[in-house]
């Protein structure tokens, strides 16, 4: 006889549909954690925003990964790009690579910015993606080529600030996101959050510019019906 499935969510008082759309809430849009409470409230769910931030720890990793292994193949065109975030008043750098449809492939909070942390980045990207891109484009921070040249010798490489506004772009979410949470506690923390948060969000990143409303509509419903499976609550009709 087979033993049915434990549900991620036994032992939770709370549906799973709740627990899912406050996760949702909380990763897709730049709210604070008693934003979420508040926002649960006004219909009736009473909850702590302890205990959402509880419930972001334990569950939203564990959906970020199913939706990465859901989402299309990273294309053959890797932008990086690093940006500076301050962290209990120490400078750490935020290691960011996404893809020429803006697509966030890897995220890595370092302390450095230096050839190591560059060739420390590659090795994710290259472990999790299977294959090298076809082109490569940074900035011009000399530990880039470095790293390359050992990791990734017959890759082209492209050293333009020009080229990379996909990566530059990519990091505003992040920005907002420390200005509403006023400022990372620990680069564990920072590093945990935004490994979701990035996940999440390339689910749900439906540009409206250029789209026509059909289009638009229909890939948001289809962005809701991963989320649904991910999240193993029901789809909305």
């Amino acid at each position: 006889m087979t033993t049915p499935a434990r549900s991620r969510y036994a032992g939770h008082r709370f549906p799973p549909e709740v627990i899912s759309q406050a996760i949702w809430l909380y990763f897709r849009f730049p709210l604070s954690l008693r934003m979420v409470e508040e926002m649960l409230a006004v219909r009736g769910i009473l909850v702590s925003h302890e205990t959402v931030r509880q419930w972001a720890l334990k569950f939203s990793q564990a959906f970020a990964n199913q939706i990465r292994r859901r989402l299309p193949c990273a294309g053959d065109k890797w932008h990086l790009d690093e940006v500076v975030i301050t962290i209990a008043g120490k400078k750490h750098w935020l290691w960011r690579a996404v893809d020429q449809d803006g697509i966030v492939l890897e995220v890595l909070v370092q302390s450095r910015r230096d050839q190591r942390a560059a060739k420390r980045l590659l090795r994710k990207l290259l472990k999790k993606q299977g294959r090298p891109p076809r082109v490569l484009i940074t900035d011009k921070l000399a530990s880039y080529p470095a790293a390359k040249k050992e990791l990734m010798p017959g890759v082209e490489h492209r050293r333009h600030k020009g080229l990379n506004n996909r990566a530059e772009n990519s990091h505003q979410p992040t920005r907002r996101r420390e200005r509403q949470m006023k400022r990372f506690k620990s680069a564990g923390q920072a590093q945990r959050f935004l490994s979701a948060h990035d996940q999440i969000n390339n689910l749900f990143p439906l540009c409206r510019e250029y789209v026509p409303a059909t289009d638009y509509r229909a890939a948001r419903k289809r962005a809701f019906v991963v989320w649904a499976e991910v999240s193993s609550v029901a789809a909305a009709a």
